[in-house]
């Protein structure tokens, strides 16, 4: 919410990429707001959760789109970012505020389909084979057919990007000291991608690792819920708080570490006691 707010309040960050860092912090909210409204649920009828009910749907496709969501802003990101420094030196194509705009509701009208199947009748509730064991009332079809395919695009297309990136930097630093120019400011720059990149992917493996493997065991077992309680639910549960550990992530790694943004977020907090300074600010 103060990623949303602040980006919102400061007309000069309203840029592509900012547009793109607001819409990873609104699907992060979402996770968030998900992920409690699935542990009231539990608090209040715990075994909902356990053996399924059609209560479960909605706040499980919630859960998903958020998530998917979230994936595909990190993909975007990667790749205007990407977009940004390969095509800087020429004219041709630049990123522009449409461009982003589209890749939102591109990814928003995807995460929406592809999370909302189960509410559609991609469902268990009726079926006792095939039932999600984890996630009832799922389908274990459905888990691999969501689970395989994000997880590829999750690592494969940033770690392509950051490192194209990275290359990129090294090569024109490289072509400024043989010109003899300083290259202070690319060195900088590439140091600054390396470790953004290093956060991304370690933040990623530890919050989707162990769900991707929640869902490869929910593919391979053949016991029922009552001989996996309780070990099983308490990993489900480990895996929740790491993808909502991943939403208090993201604004850190992506927004809050800006300079930028964190001057205009002091602004802000100025307002109430010396509006005049910070609107000079």
């Amino acid at each position: 919410c103060t990623v949303i707010f602040t980006r919102m309040a400061t007309k000069d960050l309203h840029k592509p990429i900012s547009i793109l860092f607001c819409n990873l912090a609104l699907s992060d909210l979402f996770t968030s707001f998900s992920g409690f409204w699935i542990s009231m649920l539990f608090i209040t009828n715990p075994d909902i959760t356990i053996f399924g009910s059609k209560d479960m749907l909605a706040p499980y496709a919630l859960y998903t789109m958020s998530i998917l969501s979230t994936i595909y802003n990190l993909v975007s990101i990667g790749i205007e970012r990407y977009l940004a420094v390969a095509e800087s030196m020429r004219t041709r194509f630049r990123v522009a505020r449409n461009h982003s705009i589209a890749a939102v509701l591109i990814n928003w009208v995807l995460a929406f389909f592809l999370g909302s199947l189960p509410l559609m009748g991609w469902n268990c509730l009726r079926m006792e084979k095939n039932l999600s064991v984890l996630y009832s009332p799922f389908c274990v079809d459905y888990l691999i057919f969501i689970a395989i395919p994000n997880v590829v695009v999750a690592f494969i297309i940033p770690l392509f990007t950051y490192l194209r990136i990275i290359i990129i930097l090294r090569k024109r630093k490289l072509k400024m000291k043989a010109c003899g120019q300083a290259t202070g400011t690319y060195k900088s720059a590439e140091i600054q991608v390396a470790r953004t990149s290093i956060f991304i992917w370690l933040l990623a493996l530890i919050s989707y690792a162990p769900f991707f493997a929640g869902v490869i065991f929910d593919a391979t077992n053949h016991q029922c819920h009552i001989d996996l309680y309780p070990g099983v639910y308490i990993f489900r549960n480990c895996t929740a708080m790491l993808i909502t550990m991943n939403c208090l992530g993201n604004p850190i790694i992506y927004t809050l570490k800006a300079k930028t943004l964190g001057a205009k977020l002091k602004a802000l907090k100025c307002l109430s006691t010396n509006r005049v300074r910070a609107c000079t600010i």
